[in-house]
């Protein structure tokens, strides 16, 4: 199975961007549906977004439409979440994952998802 490696969490201030990327090793995305979900302390996994079976259609929560982007550099193998304008409400673990079989309607639940990555932490505080 490919593994998921995430990278590029941090402490930033409100107002702040960053960038996460999601590596795969052993594999590649191929025309599986990447997302990224984020899990404050003590809440559910949420769906923040996702490339649908390898681009180009992409889906955004509410909360960060409009100021997350996410990407795909199938050169690099990895797929990006640009993260800008960022608040206190978008600090948790960022996981990736991605699912062979999603569907357009199911792409925002985890349950959809079959292969995670170990998550990295992303602080937005003053």
């Amino acid at each position: 199975q490919v593994q998921l490696v995430e990278s590029g969490g941090g402490l930033v201030q409100p107002g702040d961007s960053l960038s996460l990327s999601c590596a795969a090793s052993g594999g590649s995305f191929s025309r599986n549906t990447v997302g990224w979900f984020r899990q404050a302390p003590g809440k559910e996994r949420t769906f923040v977004a996702s490339l649908f079976r390898g681009g180009p259609n992409t889906q955004y929560a509410d909360s960060v439409a409009g100021r997350f982007g996410i990407s795909k550099d199938s050169a690099k193998n990895t797929v990006s979440l640009r993260m800008n304008k960022l608040t206190p409400e978008d600090s948790g673990i960022y996981y990736c994952a991605t699912a062979g079989r999603a569907i357009w309607s199911s792409q925002t639940s985890p349950d959809a998802y079959d292969n995670w990555g170990q998550g990295t932490q992303v602080t937005v505080s003053s």
